[in-house]
């Protein structure tokens, strides 16, 4: 099992749950450094855009300390620009479509995947779920290709209930996947947003399999795992019973401080994944 942290670039995200945050007084060079030297295996960062990513020096770092990439992510484009992939406008559809495939290329060319979380987007008067959801599959198949073409998988995120109303739980949007042929996305569970809508987090994991491409590993409080009332033990058995053997990422608020964070993450997976 791969330990890694999240590094975010994204000035308007200064709230939002990374462990690192790039800024006048850290650069992306010294995010990678900490999280080298605190023994994370990667990195998951979170672009305001693909233009806007400084490739050279993530590449440059990621050699420099041995770390890996573990997954890059597409929020921003919600964030700074409200786009989203069910919006009415066929225009707006297409831009967020394009904002992502952007990223799936960067982040393919330093050996990642791309997430898309947030900018699934939700139903609207406009645009009733249904309508959502074929919209969500048409984009899914088309930046899927788009990166199995480059040799990396894309990962799908459900969220919970006050975030999306396409999907909350996991299993639901397996079969989605699935009903729709959308083989080369895999699903990120998102430990915080699981514990929300699952009955059972665990269990469902069990179920999953090798459906699941990458997991956000967080406590129920969006801290640190040990620093909410997850049990996080029948969560790594669960995932060992998956064969789960990608990325733990540490997608949590930087509390008591980033380091410290940093390392109460770390801690746990060592722990359980020893």
């Amino acid at each position: 099992m791969r330990a890694a942290v999240t590094v975010s670039l994204v000035p308007e995200a200064r709230r939002g749950p990374f462990v690192y945050h790039v800024d006048g007084v850290a650069s992306l060079a010294d995010c990678c450094r900490r999280a080298a030297e605190r023994g994370f295996d990667a990195v998951e960062v979170f672009p305001a855009a693909a233009d806007l990513l400084p490739r050279a020096e993530l590449q440059a770092s990621l050699a420099a300390h041995g770390l890996g990439l573990a997954a890059v992510g597409t929020g921003a484009g919600w964030l700074r620009h409200g786009l989203q992939l069910c919006a009415a406008d066929r225009a707006a559809r297409a831009a967020a479509v394009d904002f992502i495939a952007a990223i799936v290329a960067v982040a393919a060319e330093a050996g990642g995947p791309a997430i898309i979380g947030s900018m699934q987007g939700r139903s609207s008067p406009d645009v009733p779920r249904e309508t959502a959801l074929d919209m969500l599959a048409d984009a899914l198949g088309d930046l899927a290709t788009r990166a199995e073409q480059l040799g990396q998988i894309l990962l799908y995120e459900p969220l919970n209930r006050y975030e999306t109303d396409l999907f909350n739980r996991q299993a639901e949007a397996a079969d989605f996947l699935a009903a729709r042929g959308l083989g080369g996305v895999r699903l990120l569970c998102d430990l915080f947003h699981m514990g929300i809508e699952e009955r059972n987090v665990a269990g469902t994991i069990a179920a999953l399999g090798p459906r699941i491409g990458h997991v956000h590993w967080a406590d129920s409080n969006r801290q640190a795992m040990g620093h909410g009332h997850t049990d996080p033990a029948p969560i790594a058995a669960a995932l060992r019973s998956a064969g789960f053997a990608g990325h733990l990422s540490a997608e949590v608020f930087p509390l008591p401080s980033a380091d410290e964070a940093a390392d109460a993450s770390l801690r746990s997976i060592r722990r359980l994944f020893a």
